[in-house]
């Protein structure tokens, strides 16, 4: 097999995981679900291991298979970081990159690193606009920016789209409302407490637990906050309103200073889930500029990322 066909086989199969169904990877890649089908059933053959789990409409990783898409993830975001570089080192780019980006995780991580990269690219200049409302990725005002960043699964979309970072969520909530409330021993008792969600929750974002070898989706009954905007959820957990699952992206620092306490994560912080953070651009290597904060970025965050890696060094590691 040949690099590019191993990093295409690996891409797939994490398309089909992030997606959580043949047919929705399909769709991202304009093939036909039995396509994608074979090309998965050709993958486990050649590892001689199964890595998905099959149901009429969902598919999801065995055991094997998470551990095999982990290593997958950092194959892949090590060769498009190296074919990055090598397309941005071969000019000395100049001129202005325009970004869209979600606002939370704009201001946490992509504005410092953005600092970062400007100090190391003097001829580079960056327009980044924070929107909680995303950038239409179907082919609307597509010539208005370079790179989008998105975060959850992928709508169908005529843009290369190159994985970031994966994401993981954490239930927490703040000592106040552990003593006040009480302590939940297992995910089965969530629906007894009050929580904070999503306002108008994607799939991608659902309360999702494995539990007995059986995925079940269970949040609390009563919810005290929904909101669509994730700052907000942070803030009415800190504040010991409810239950919160949040991105590790947006809450690890308060996980670390104890602000918020982790429910759930005694064996360690839960696998990265369906949905991760994308960067999306129009055609692969056209344009040197934003094939060199691309690179930039996935040296950035990667796999696993900088917020998961210092979370669990504080939280896991005597």
């Amino acid at each position: 097999m040949t690099p590019s066909n191993l990093e295409d086989q690996l891409d797939l199969y994490l398309d089909v995981l992030d997606n959580g169904s043949f047919s929705a990877a399909a769709r991202l890649r304009q093939l036909t679900p039995s396509a994608v089908a074979r090309r998965m059933d050709s993958l486990e053959q050649g590892l001689g291991s199964t890595l998905l789990v099959r149901s009429t409409h969902k598919v999801r990783a065995t055991p094997a298979g998470l551990a095999f898409a982990e290593r997958a993830r950092r194959i892949v975001s090590e060769l498009r970081q190296a074919r990055a570089e090598a397309v941005s080192l071969s000019t000395a780019p100049e001129g202005l990159i325009r970004i869209d980006a979600p606002v939370p995780f704009g201001r946490r991580h992509l504005a410092p690193a953005l600092v970062d990269f400007l100090a190391a690219n003097p001829g580079l200049d960056v327009q980044l606009r924070l929107i909680d409302s995303f950038t239409d990725t179907r082919g609307e005002n597509l010539g208005q920016v370079d790179l989008v960043l998105r975060i959850g699964t992928l709508p169908e979309s005529r843009l290369v789209a190159t994985r970031l970072a994966s994401m993981r969520r954490v239930v927490c909530a703040s000592p106040a409302y552990l003593k006040h409330h009480g302590k939940p021993a297992s995910p089965l008792e969530l629906p007894e407490h009050i929580g904070l969600d999503w306002e108008g929750l994607a799939p991608a974002l659902a309360w999702r637990f494995l539990i007995d070898g059986r995925l079940q989706q269970l949040r609390p009954r009563r919810l005290r906050m929904t909101a669509n905007n994730a700052e907000t959820l942070v803030e009415g957990a800190l504040q010991g309103i409810g239950l919160a699952h949040l991105p590790t992206w947006l809450c690890s620092e308060y996980l670390i200073s104890g602000q918020l306490l982790p429910l759930f994560c005694e064996n360690g912080l839960p696998e990265p889930e369906p949905g991760v953070i994308h960067a999306l651009r129009l055609q692969r290597g056209t344009h040197p500029r934003s094939e060199r904060l691309l690179a930039f970025l996935l040296k950035r965050f990667g796999f696993p990322p900088p917020w998961d890696t210092a979370l669990e060094e504080a939280l896991f590691k005597n």
